[in-house]
């Protein structure tokens, strides 16, 4: 019974590290987190993109660095489901960019 525990306990301090390193900030990237939230939110996050082809550029970039960041956590998956997690990625981001347009109206009807 005390090995059963012992494995239970060692499964589950193993599972908590792992967590523990995905949530892991660079220093660096904490302290500009740490500067940019001083600073407030930039004014430009509260005024809406006047024109469709703006709307269109930001919804692009948005989509983009998406893309970016699932990339990075699937860098931090097992071997074994790094590709799918790269090929679900893609995928996503595929089909936002072919859904751009259907994605920027739904936008603005929330607005």
């Amino acid at each position: 019974m005390s090995q059963h525990r012992t494995l239970l306990a060692l499964l589950l301090a193993g599972a908590l590290c792992s967590v523990a390193q995905a949530q892991d900030t660079p220093p660096a990237n904490a302290r500009l987190q740490r500067q940019e939230i001083a600073h407030g939110d930039p004014s430009r996050w509260y005024v809406a993109d006047a024109s469709a082809s703006a709307q269109r550029k930001n919804l692009r970039k948005e989509i983009t660095a998406a893309l970016q960041e699932a990339i990075i956590g699937c860098k931090k998956a097992g071997a074994g489901e790094r590709t799918q997690c790269l090929r679900d990625a893609r995928a996503t981001y595929q089909h936002d960019m072919a859904n751009l347009e259907q994605i920027r109206e739904e936008n603005n009807s929330l607005q």
